[in-house]
Formats: structure tokens, C-alpha cells, sequence
């Protein structure tokens, strides 16, 4: 902490700034070593951010207080890069990916988010629909579309990651997204796209012209 007030956050490395949030150690252990034995355990931040409550309590001296602090500075951490809905323009696929990645890309189960536009293509609200398994999300036409109405958007991005870092839709993926494609068409709303994150690449079906 000392540290930290000399010389500034930035100053600090990982396991020192680790320590700051956990405040305290065993009586065996430093919070510094501590720290230091979270951060070797995960390999590096961004497993760590992965992490869940019961994994982390697998480490000595971590128990469940110490490890629901580490989880909501990791997730502070990661709001602090998501974007701002206001007055955010959609306009083509690459610009939704960008736009989506720091949202699902690195989360280990797959998620079912809509951003949904109003005439200009700006972003009104963006909402997570559904968490589903590793491979599987659930995807409901009746969900998506009344938060559509809900907020009068006139366009829906639909967007859901694939942990194993493959975007390729599978058959499923299509069939459920023209269910949706069809559903919004009789309220007068446009699915403008419907992308699926993988690790670093993107499939939009707008693109694939699977719209």
C-alpha cells in the first residue's frame, strides 16, 4: 500500500496489486506470498479471470470472502473495457465484433447476447439473454424480441461466443437464427446480424449472406 501511494498503480506488479485486494495472509503465509501462489496457480490474469469461487478456494488461504473480492475486482476490471452504449453506430459486421469480443470472448460458457438499434443503427441497450454450457446456448425467439419491443428498437444484433474458439455455426445456430429472423419480421424489426465470437475471429451471418 505504501508502494502504491509513493509511486502509483502502476508502479506495482500483478502480485503486489493481488495483494492490496486481499488485504490479509494466513499465519503462515504473507498476503505478498499468497498472491504470489494465486497468480502462479492461474498461470496469468486472464485465467484468473476465468476463475470460479470453488476454484479458487482450492488454494490454501483462500477462502470464500477472500475469493468473491477477487472475483469482483476481476470483473471491475473487465467493465471498465466494455463499451459505452451511448451513441455507438453498428454499421457493418467487423465494427458489432469489435464491439462484442470484450463482452463473451473469453468466457468458458456460451452466451446469448442482443444489442438492439434504433433507426441510425445506434446501439439503444445491450442485454445478455442467456448463459448456457460449454458448447450449448439457449436460444428463444420470444426472449429476444420483447426486450425489442420493451425498448422500441427497430434492428436486433444477435451475438453468442463459442468457447472452443471455432466460430463456424452449426446447424442449430442457423435453423434457431431464421426461427428469429422470421418472429422479428411479423413486429416489424430487422435482425441485422447475427455474430458468433470465437478466439480472435468472428462469423457474422450477414456476411455469409445466411440472413
Amino acid at each position: 500500500r505504501e508502494r502504491l501511494l509513493k509511486y502509483g498503480c502502476r508502479a506495482l506488479s500483478d502480485h503486489e496489486l493481488l495483494a492490496i485486494i486481499l488485504r490479509t495472509g494466513t499465519k503462515d503465509m504473507s498476503v505478498l506470498d499468497l498472491a504470489k501462489r494465486v497468480l502462479i496457480e492461474f498461470q496469468s490474469l486472464n485465467r484468473l479471470n476465468e476463475a470460479t469461487v470453488s476454484e479458487l478456494r482450492k488454494i490454501k488461504g483462500i477462502g470464500r470472502a477472500k475469493a468473491i473480492e477477487i472475483l469482483a475486482a476481476m470483473e471491475l476490471g473487465r467493465r471498465i473495457n466494455l463499451p459505452s452504449s451511448t451513441k455507438i453506430t453498428l454499421a457493418d459486421p467487423f465494427q458489432s465484433y469489435a464491439y462484442l469480443r470484450e463482452l463473451i470472448q473469453n468466457e468458458s460458457q456460451e452466451h446469448l447476447i442482443c444489442v438492439y438499434l434504433n433507426t441510425k443503427s445506434e446501439v439503444i441497450e445491450t442485454r445478455t439473454i442467456s448463459i448456457g454450457t460449454v458448447n450449448q446456448t439457449i436460444i428463444n425467439p420470444k426472449d429476444i424480441l420483447k426486450w425489442a419491443l420493451k425498448h422500441s428498437a427497430t434492428g436486433i444484433i444477435i451475438a453468442h461466443n463459442h468457447p472452443s474458439g471455432n466460430p463456424t455455426p452449426s446447424k442449430e445456430d442457423i435453423l434457431v437464427t431464421k426461427k428469429v429472423v422470421e418472429a422479428a419480421k411479423l413486429m416489424d424489426i430487422i435482425v441485422v446480424d447475427h455474430i458468433i465470437v470465437g478466439k480472435n475471429r468472428y462469423y457474422s451471418f450477414l456476411e455469409n449472406k445466411k440472413l
